[in-house]
């Protein structure tokens, strides 16, 4: 432990950075501007970082907190996953049923433009469970089998997704618009193959890299949701039921590789057991703020019991 400006930082080999104050009425928002240079150079070093027992930041504090970083807070686009917006910009975590955890995933890795750094507020802790698991994207690569790590690198990552509304998210909730040139217009931009199935029903098709490089860092990292799309990471049941009822090719979301041979669930499971190998998992406290850097840090929830309210904020831009 040592001391940093009026807080003490709680460290031990491969848990994650904790601030917590030793004055117990500086409010986090002070003490982040205060130490702002710092904490960005420990962000790109280990990728995370928790403030935990500073006095709890409403919703509108935590916004502020967020913008000390980053001035603008993004507009949840090409969405994955069903959110509501809480305040401008800052969204609940996936509302996804307590009894699903959510695998592990780099925030909007699917997509040709996603947010350098994401936040998390716990304003209610769940009964049981609800944790936020976090694992570096750089160890990842580090650890994944030669073979498979040259598999995805060659081959890329093609993301195939069906809107209709029935079973995930319908297009006009993804793309927040009602008017399908306005959809088309954003697929083109952002090189999304499209087809109007129905007036109802979207699919898309893209493909995207599965490794990318830190900008600031210069480090290769593992950055796609390979595992998170794949129709393997679904529970067997719900799995089994999809594909009978609806076929592969009309599956919500599904992963292939680039040039659209299947990916073997096996390559999946072991990628998803090298998340759960080097993964970090902390229970949450009532008002802990998280910051981490989206292409250093996947994260990931964890099933839970209870009231849960995690809220989120994303922000800085990158496009490739």
């Amino acid at each position: 432990m040592k001391s940093i400006g009026n807080s003490i930082l709680n460290y031990t080999a491969g848990s994650l950075y904790t601030y917590t104050p030793t004055d117990t009425e500086i409010k986090l928002n002070q003490w982040v501007t205060e130490n702002k240079k710092e904490l960005e150079e420990v962000l790109l070093q280990r990728g995370g970082v928790l403030f935990r027992n500073f006095p709890k930041a409403s919703i509108s504090e935590f916004s502020e907190i967020t913008q000390i970083f980053s001035s603008e807070l993004l507009e949840y686009k090409e969405r994955s996953t069903p959110r509501t917006e809480v305040q401008d910009n800052i969204y609940t975590s996936t509302e996804y049923p307590k009894d699903q955890c959510i695998p592990m995933h780099n925030e909007s890795s699917y997509s040709k433009v996603w947010p350098m750094k994401i936040w998390f507020s716990c304003q209610i802790n769940a009964e049981v469970g609800g944790e936020t698991p976090i694992a570096d994207s750089r160890e990842l690569l580090q650890k994944l089998d030669a073979s498979i790590k040259k598999q995805f690198i060659e081959k890329k990552v093609m993301y195939v997704r069906n809107f209709d509304g029935i079973l995930d998210l319908s297009w006009q909730n993804v793309f927040q618009t009602e008017d399908q040139k306005i959809v088309e217009q954003y697929c083109q931009k952002n090189g999304i193959a499209f087809e109007w199935i129905s007036k109802d029903h979207l699919r898309t098709r893209t493909v995207r890299d599965s490794v990318a490089i830190h900008p600031l860092t210069k480090e290769k990292v593992w950055f796609n949701q390979a595992n998170l799309f794949h129709v393997s990471s679904l529970p067997l049941e719900a799995r089994e039921w999809l594909i009978e009822e609806r076929g592969y090719d009309n599956l919500p979301r599904n992963t292939y590789f680039g040039d659209g041979s299947t990916i073997p669930d096996s390559l999946i499971d072991e990628i998803q057991g090298l998340y759960e190998e080097i993964s970090i998992v902390f229970p949450w406290q009532e008002g802990d703020v998280l910051m981490l850097d989206n292409m250093l840090m996947a994260h990931g929830r964890k099933t839970f019991k209870g009231d849960r309210k995690i809220v989120v904020a994303m922000a800085e831009p990158y496009n490739v």
